[in-house]
């Protein structure tokens, strides 16, 4: 993530002279530096010298849109910057944008102001021009309002900078397809050549057999490698290790295959077609996900790439974000909670313990018992998001929840698990993500926020719907009601 650049742009006009001009340079040059000595904000922001005229501004678009490192612009108008000198660039804007309205003095100098003040610090002026120019040729911009040293300020512009990450990794994000989706159902379907036009995906099929041809070709070394790895990390009984080395060997050809056939950096497997393999996939596909690859069950190809632009977002932080499934329900009148699940493919990513080793039959797919890891996780603030084609557009549903600690123990089922409370309340909530279109297949993370998965979608221009304690039931089914009417003409 040290290579992920925000540039910072600042507009004027030649009209106020160079006096006014240097300073400019010089403070917008002090807020960058103090950004980047503040630890709130992640990643790296680059100065640039005041804009002046439309060239000027055309030219440094243009560089930015060529800098592969460059994952957007942070733009702000500390005077006046005439806006449609900013035409010529905007049109060729290739990055997001986040809008800066801030002033470099916090307060006014009641018994010093002067006309040479007010021409310097007219942001309050400038922005709003910058802000209806943006507006009006339909460029979503993100609008952060604040003094520049706040730490709610810099907050948001982190979190912003985090959804612009997700745009760029979008654009990076390969699927590589085990097998196609399990049969007869209909949410993991979509429209793939939407997926490469609107979010930048490549979603690509590969056999079974690929995946077998390099299980029978990893080496003992590599084997005792991979069980090194997991000493590490795990705990394990060595009774256990004929299941432990054979789910090594298919963590290492998957990687392998991913690699080899093209950089994938996201995967699906499906438990109705393994062949010769003698395991679902059950450890190696949560090693992989610990590791950052992108995964989902059951075809699930969408909901696999999203993953993995969500573990990207968050790369610098530990607290989890995975792979989840709706798995059942505790009704419990007073006390209601939903049991996320899959049947072995839970990222250790959320465990609250040291996560656990063990074989255990699966009463699916017809295999031998395979290896996977258990564990209770975490409680604490979280968000489960999921992706749904509505046919002719994209859905993101976010959905706050907390997870809570998990106090009875399941000796029959060993999975690992998260157990949490949808808000504002269990019925509310469910409701809504069902009225909605949600699958029971999505991605929770403890370090994003609705905020940050909003600020994404309206960069890649989808549909975005939200749940949230504060949600009324009846306001949010018109809410879809509306979207299916505008986003007609979004397309």
């Amino acid at each position: 993530m040290e290579n992920y650049n925000f540039w910072f742009i600042v507009g004027s006009q030649d009209l106020y002279g160079e006096e006014t001009l240097k300073k400019v340079n010089e403070h917008s040059l002090e807020m960058v530096n103090s950004w980047n000595v503040n630890k709130t904000i992640s990643f790296n922001i680059v100065w640039k010298p005041v804009v002046r005229n439309s060239k000027e501004i055309s030219d440094v678009i243009k560089d930015a849109n060529n800098d592969e490192e460059c994952i957007g612009l942070i733009t702000w108008m500390h005077t006046f910057s005439p806006s449609k000198m900013w035409i010529s660039g905007l049109k060729s804007l290739k990055k997001p944008i986040l809008h800066i309205n801030t002033q470099y003095n916090k307060e006014i100098p009641w018994s010093d102001i002067d006309m040479d003040f007010m021409n310097l610090n007219q942001s309050a002026h400038g922005d709003r021009e910058h802000g209806f120019i943006l507006a009006r040729m339909r460029i979503p911009q993100k609008v952060i309002c604040g003094y520049w040293r706040e730490i709610e300020t810099c907050q948001r512009i982190d979190s912003w900078m985090r959804a612009a990450i997700g745009a760029h990794e979008s654009n990076k994000t390969k699927v590589l397809r085990i097998s196609d989706n399990m049969r007869d159902v209909a949410v993991t379907e979509g429209d793939k050549v939407e997926a490469a036009i609107k979010l930048g995906w490549t979603i690509d099929y590969y056999g079974v057999g690929d995946i077998i041809d390099y299980v029978n070709r990893v080496t003992e070394d590599e084997i005792s490698k991979k069980l090194e790895e997991y000493k590490s990390l795990y705990d394990f009984n060595s009774a256990l290790m004929e299941s432990i080395r054979y789910q090594a060997k298919e963590e290492i050809a998957i990687e392998k295959c991913m690699k080899e056939k093209g950089d994938y950096n996201a995967f699906h497997t499906n438990f109705q077609d393994l062949q010769a393999l003698r395991q679902l996939p059950g450890l190696s596909v949560q090693n992989l996900m610990r590791k950052g690859y992108g995964f989902a069950g059951e075809g699930d190809w969408k909901t696999a790439a999203l993953c993995r632009i969500m573990k990207q977002m968050v790369a610098d932080k530990e607290n989890g974000t995975g792979f989840m499934e709706d798995y059942t329900y505790h009704l419990n009148s007073q006390n209601s909670m939903n049991l996320g699940s899959h049947m072995l493919e839970v990222c250790p990513s959320f465990a609250d313990e040291k996560p656990r080793i063990i074989v255990s039959e699966l009463d699916i797919g017809g295999r031998e018992a395979p290896a996977r890891l258990v564990f209770k996780a975490k409680a604490g603030n979280a968000i489960l998001v999921t992706l749904t084609d509505m046919g002719g557009r994209f859905r993101m549903i976010c959905h706050d929840i907390v997870c809570q600690n998990q106090d009875e123990e399941m000796p029959n089922l060993p999975v690992a698990g998260v157990l949490w409370k949808p808000l504002p309340d269990f019925i509310t909530g469910t409701e809504a993500w069902i009225y909605a279109g949600g699958g029971h297949h999505s991605v929770l993370s403890y370090d994003l926020t609705a905020d940050i998965m909003r600020d994404f979608a309206e960069i890649m221009q989808i549909e975005f719907v939200h749940i949230d304690k504060q949600l009324n039931l009846q306001q949010f089914r018109k809410e879809l009601d509306w979207n299916d009417l505008i986003w007609k003409f979004k397309g």
